[in-house]
C-alpha cells in the first residue's frame, strides 16, 4: 500500500514514521510511504506558497497553485482517494480506518497558518478527517496518526494479524487487561484464570473484563454494545429466519443503525449491504430513510419489504435464496485433507474461476485471510470462503475432480473453523442450486423457513 503526504515539512513526517512496527513494514515492502514537499512547485522566486486571505482577517493561507500541482505530480491522472486533514472533517474512527486500508494509494494533504484556498480543497479531496476537536500547528501530526492505524489493518503489517480484530474498539468494546511475567510485580498477581490453561474460561474472563473496562471509561461505547446485545437476543427467538443479522452484529460486521422491539435496521459498511426487518410495512417504510444513500444492498426475508425498497432505491430483486444454518457442536468430518488458507498468489486462479465478484473484492477476501483453497499434488483444484456479509460461499471445484468429495470437504472445513471461533456458519444459496441445497442439509445444516431477498442495482 502506498502513502503519498503532501507537506511543508517532509522530513517531520518520514522521521515519525520510519521506526517501530510501520518501520519495519516499510523496510518489508508491505508499505511505503512518501512525503511531497508542496513548497517545490510553487511558481514564487522566493519559495512562497502563502498569501494574505481575501476579505482580511490574521494568518496567512496556503495557496491553491502550489498544492494542486504537487496533487498532480502524485496523482498523474488517477482517480486516488485524498484525504485533508482539519478539525473540520469528520471523525476519524476505527471504520473508516479499516475502510482507507483497503485502498492501495492514499493521498493526505497537510495544511498550515490558516488553512488552504477553498477552491483546490474542492478540486482534489474526497474526504475530511479530523483527529479530534481542537486545533494543531499543522497537519502532519494527524496525518502520521491516521497513517499508522491504516498501516496495522494492513495484511502482514502486524505479526499476529489477528491482534488487529482484538484490541480496543472491536465490536464496541475496549480491549480487555493484558499481563506478561512475572507472574507477581510488587505484590499484585496476574489473575489466576490467565494462568490457568483453559481457554474457554480465559475468553469468558477477557469478555467480562472488555464490558467492564468500556462500562467504566467509555459509556457511550458501552450504551451501543448492550443495545445491541439486546437486539441480537430479541433476534434469536427466531434463530433460523434471522441468522445473517445475529451474525453481522455478533462479529462486529455491521452497525446497528436502529433496533426497537422487531424493527431491526443495520449497515455493513464493507459491502455496503443493508438487512431488514420490521413489523410491518408501514414501519419499515420509515426506518428505509435511516439507510446510508451508499446503500448497494438490501437483504430481507419479508417480502412486503421488497417493493419499498425497490422504489426507494431504485433497486431490483436479483436473487432469490433459501438461508440454512449450521448449529450443532461436533465438528463436521474433512475428507480431503490438503485444504490450506489461499495467499495473493493465488488471485488470477480465483479471479478466473468466480464471476460473482470482482477481483478488488476477491483480494480483499484473500487478504482478509477469507478465502481456502483445496489441492491435488500440490495443485490449486477449487477454493470456497467467507463473504463480506460474513456468509459461507464462493465455492468452485473444477470439473476434472467433482464427485471427490472436494466441495463438501471445503464446506466441512469452513464450517469447522468459523465453529471454533464460536461463530454460527450461515450460507444463503440460490433457490435452482439443487445440488448445494441437498450437500448441506446431508451435512446437518437447517434450512430457515423464508426466502431471502436480495435487492440491488440493476
Amino acid at each position: 500500500m502506498k502513502f503519498h503526504v503532501l507537506t511543508l515539512f517532509p522530513e517531520m513526517v518520514l522521521q515519525g514514521l520510519n521506526t517501530s512496527i510501520i518501520g519495519r513494514a516499510i523496510e518489508k515492502k508491505l508499505i511505503s510511504i512518501y512525503a511531497v514537499n508542496i513548497r517545490d512547485y510553487t511558481m514564487d522566486k522566493h519559495g512562497r506558497v502563502d498569501d494574505y486571505t481575501y476579505g482580511g482577517g490574521a494568518g496567512m493561507l496556503m495557496q491553491a497553485q502550489p498544492v494542486y500541482d504537487a496533487w498532480k505530480s502524485v496523482s498523474e491522472g488517477r482517480n486516488i482517494r485524498t484525504v485533508y486533514v482539519t478539525p473540520q472533517g469528520v471523525p476519524f474512527r476505527q471504520r473508516l480506518a479499516k475502510e482507507l486500508s483497503e485502498e492501495e494509494e492514499l493521498i493526505f494533504l497537510c495544511g498550515h497558518y490558516e488553512g488552504i484556498d477553498e477552491r483546490v480543497l474542492e478540486e482534489i479531496v474526497t474526504d475530511y478527517v479530523s483527529i479530534g476537536d481542537y486545533v494543531l500547528t499543522g497537519g502532519e501530526l494527524p496525518a502520521m496518526v491516521m497513517i499508522d492505524a491504516v498501516s496495522r489493518l494492513v495484511p502482514g503489517v502486524l505479526n499476529n494479524d489477528d491482534s488487529a480484530q482484538t484490541e480496543s474498539f472491536h465490536n464496541d468494546l475496549l480491549e480487555y487487561p493484558q499481563y506478561s511475567r512475572p507472574e507477581i510485580w510488587q505484590g499484585k498477581q496476574v489473575p489466576e484464570v490467565l494462568l490457568s490453561g483453559n481457554h474457554s474460561k480465559v475468553a469468558k474472563w477477557r469478555l467480562e473484563q472488555s464490558k467492564e473496562r468500556t462500562r467504566r471509561m467509555r459509556p457511550d461505547l458501552y450504551e451501543k454494545y448492550t443495545q445491541k446485545e439486546q437486539v441480537i437476543k430479541r433476534l434469536t427467538k427466531n434463530k433460523r429466519n434471522n441468522i445473517h443479522i445475529i451474525e453481522n452484529l455478533v462479529r462486529g460486521k455491521a452497525e446497528l443503525l436502529y433496533g426497537e422491539g422487531d424493527n431491526i435496521l443495520i449497515y455493513n459498511e464493507a459491502c455496503k449491504t443493508c438487512m431488514i426487518t420490521a413489523k410491518d410495512r408501514e414501519t419499515g417504510e420509515k426506518m428505509l430513510a435511516l439507510a446510508p444513500t451508499e446503500t448497494e444492498l438490501f437483504v430481507t426475508n419479508q417480502e412486503f419489504m421488497n417493493e419499498p425498497v425497490c422504489r426507494r432505491f431504485s433497486f431490483v430483486i436479483y436473487h432469490e435464496c433459501y438461508q440454512v444454518l449450521y448449529t450443532k457442536r461436533e465438528p463436521l468430518s474433512v475428507r480431503h485433507k490438503d485444504i490450506r488458507l489461499l495467499t495473493t498468489e493465488s488471485l488470477p486462479y480465483v479471479n478466473e474461476h468466480y464471476d460473482m465478484a470482482d477481483e478488488k473484492q476477491l483480494k480483499r477476501l484473500i487478504e482478509a485471510k477469507a478465502m481456502y483453497g483445496a489441492y491435488v499434488d500440490g495443485q490449486l483444484v477449487g477454493f470456497m470462503g467467507l463473504h463480506e456479509d460474513g456468509s459461507l460461499g464462493l465455492l468452485f471445484v473444477e470439473e476434472a475432480y467433482r464427485r471427490q468429495h472436494i466441495g463438501e470437504a471445503l464446506v466441512c472445513y469452513c464450517t469447522n473453523r468459523l465453529r471454533e471461533q464460536d461463530f454460527v456458519p450461515y450460507a444463503h444459496i440460490l433457490m435452482d442450486n439443487k445440488a448445494s441445497i441437498g450437500l448441506q442439509e446431508s451435512l446437518g445444516y437447517y434450512m430457515a423457513d423464508k426466502t431471502i431477498f436480495w435487492l440491488g442495482k440493476e
